[in-house]
């Protein structure tokens, strides 16, 4: 099931009795089980009939010794197993010394789960090989769900889709600044826009001022805008934004602008090579919006130049790293080397 899906089910009050949710992006991992903690049970219940376990203080056999247990006045207990990939009798192997296994304690459980126990698993930061009989069992008799981090490319969709439920726009600049500086990390994602909000009046559309004042992400002077720039060759902008890093390299540090630059170079040269140019949002991994600014810089770095980017890009970074630097400080290093990438 997808998270939609389940989402849909709990608040029509519809429950499964093992939810097994695994992955990468935590995010999505605590809302459906935070959803199940605060809301099918009444505060007159929680307190016989909800048990919150963690995996490195328990085996899979207390879990299940909770899970059997019925509940006391009320249609349902709740189990819910945090940190549960510490766990280390939950998930055995396929097969022990070239025989078929026994059964876990948790597959017993999983051929007959007690109808009136709602089991959840928190099983953060890694996932289960779909393809074992555990994890088809999982599927067949449960709730599998796999927690998957966003593609860069979706997150300033997603982005705008969760403040229009909060009913909020945010123009496309904005939205690719805050997945620049913040990441695919939906949970860092989602504190920082309910901060936001809280300042602005209802319906507002935010741009990147609302998240200069509000964030402290500055709109003209950041590493998007100095990818931009380069793009573009706009030599005064670009020592603009560089000479702001320089006087500012703790808000600022080489390493990261090292970073989101190859990135950025990498892109581009990317799109020299692509065949279906209609096709290039999607081989770049950005939004359809920014296309624009790629085609743009690939007209102005060539294949060649690229190649040239990319040693400079090395170097500099073994440099900032105190490599053959000498006495140069960080912003030194970062003009030296932009004036390298430009010319």
């Amino acid at each position: 099931m997808d998270f939609n899906s389940i989402m849909s089910e709990l608040k029509k009050k519809t429950y499964r009795p093992v939810y097994f949710l695994m992955g990468d992006e935590p995010y999505f991992i605590d809302m459906i089980s935070d959803h199940i903690e605060q809301h099918v049970l009444d505060e007159s219940e929680k307190e016989f009939n909800q048990t919150v376990l963690y995996g490195r203080d328990v085996t899979a056999a207390d879990i299940i010794g909770a899970a059997k247990r019925f509940p006391m006045m009320s249609q349902h207990q709740v189990v819910i197993v945090k940190e549960a990939q510490d766990i280390k009798d939950l998930i055995k192997k396929e097969k022990e010394s070239g025989k078929e296994k026994t059964k876990s304690v948790f597959e017993t459980y999983l051929e007959n789960p007690l109808p009136s126990t709602i089991l959840v698993f928190c099983y953060k930061y890694k996932s289960i090989d779909k393809r074992t009989a555990v994890a088809k069992l999982i599927d067949k008799t449960a709730v599998l769900f796999e927690s998957k981090k966003l593609y860069d490319n979706q997150v300033p969709d997603w982005i705008n889709n969760y403040l229009k439920v909060k009913g909020f726009t945010i123009n496309q600049r904005a939205a690719g600044l805050l997945s620049e500086y913040l990441g695919t990390g939906l949970s860092k994602i989602t504190n920082e826009l309910d901060k936001l909000i809280i300042n602005l009046p209802p319906k507002a559309e935010i741009t990147p001022e609302h998240i200069q004042t509000n964030i402290g992400i500055s709109k003209d002077y950041n590493v998007f805008e100095l990818q931009t720039s380069i793009g573009k060759k706009e030599v005064l902008k670009v020592n603009r934004i560089i000479n702001y890093f320089a006087a500012n390299p703790k808000d600022n540090p080489m390493v990261m602008t090292v970073s989101s630059l190859y990135g950025y170079f990498c892109k581009i040269l990317t799109y020299h090579f692509l065949d279906d140019k209609k096709g290039a949002a999607s081989a770049l991994g950005v939004h359809p919006f920014f296309v624009k600014d790629y085609e743009a810089a690939a007209r102005n770095y060539s294949v060649g130049k690229l190649k040239s980017i990319f040693s400079y890009l090395r170097d500099y970074d073994l440099k900032s790293k105190g490599v053959d630097s000498g006495s140069a400080t960080e912003g030194e290093l970062l003009k030296e080397m932009v004036f390298k990438i430009l010319h």
